[in-house]
């Protein structure tokens, strides 16, 4: 057993999913500007909002490399919370710029931009993704120094650490079957919603960009959970248990954001990244401090 999750957690392993994932992202993207074409011509009926723009058809393989990203998370749980927090974050944003690229084929370019709800909506995503992608530069930004910094831990402390780390590798590989099975049963669950409706029609789902993602951020509220809980092994530090909690309203505030619509989904989701990079700024000055006092 020990065997395979070093082989899911491998270098290796990444690698070849990232080489696969990429080819997949390719060919979609190419099957997708093909259904285009043919709409275009007349020779297929489509009257999905899919395919009546070139340019959404870069939605096909963001969602393949949101995928990749999903994997990443996994693969990054092991060597620190921080960094698999992180991964959220890049895969929010990423489902922002997805977003864009869905309805980039529904602006309506006329004088009226700041009154036509597409429109306002498209600019609030811009906007939405330069705000995120500063505040995760900044975020990691932190986690390098934080990494730069020696810690000196007891025996004792080393050895309970180095068995949360086995844990965590253990709670990731259980991960993997579960989002596959996540996967299967959010994909086949809109294709049956659209067959049922007019499969023409792609937007008979409530919100085809919240697809897998929503019941993924809930899954992950439960990891945080676990992974706060289980930290109390390990250490009992002020600063790590308000991090560590803090991560956890972070990611229910992204998981809330998949609920709501409009402008309050935008600040919902810039506000749950901006909170866990301050709780993360505050952890580091604890820790700074810490070891300043004892030089």
């Amino acid at each position: 057993m020990k065997t395979i999750v070093d082989s899911i957690l491998s270098e290796k392993f990444r690698a070849k999913t990232e080489r696969t994932v990429v080819w997949i992202a390719i060919v979609g993207y190419l099957i997708h500007l093909l259904v285009i074409l043919l709409v275009s011509q007349d020779l297929i009926h489509l009257t999905s909002k899919f395919t009546s723009n070139p340019i959404s058809a870069v939605y096909t393989p963001f969602s393949f490399i949101l995928i990749y990203e999903v994997f990443l998370l996994v693969f990054y749980l092991p060597r620190s919370i921080s960094s698999y927090i992180g991964k959220q974050y890049e895969i929010i944003t990423l489902i922002v710029i997805r977003r864009i690229f869905k309805d980039i084929g529904k602006l309506e370019l006329t004088s009226d931009w700041f009154k036509l709800k597409n429109d306002l909506q498209f600019s609030y995503d811009v906007a939405t993704a330069l705000i995120l992608f500063f505040l995760i530069r900044l975020f990691y930004n932190k986690i390098k120094r934080n990494e730069g910094v020696e810690i000196h831990r007891s025996e004792e402390e080393r050895v309970q650490l180095n068995r949360f780390i086995e844990l965590k590798r253990w709670i990731a590989a259980a991960l993997v079957p579960v989002l596959v099975f996540l996967a299967v049963y959010a994909f086949s669950n809109w294709l049956i919603v659209s067959f049922q409706s007019n499969w023409s029609d792609m937007t008979t789902f409530k919100n085809i960009n919240n697809v897998f993602f929503e019941d993924f951020f809930l899954l992950l509220i439960v990891i945080d959970v676990l992974l706060l809980l289980f930290s109390f092994l390990y250490s009992d530090k002020f600063s790590e248990v308000i991090r560590n909690s803090g991560f956890v309203i972070s990611t229910i505030l992204i998981k809330i954001s998949f609920s709501v619509d409009g402008l309050i989904k935008n600040a919902l989701i810039i506000g749950a990244v901006l909170f866990g990079y301050l709780i993360l700024l505050i952890s580091n000055s604890y820790t700074n401090g810490t070891l300043q006092s004892k030089q």
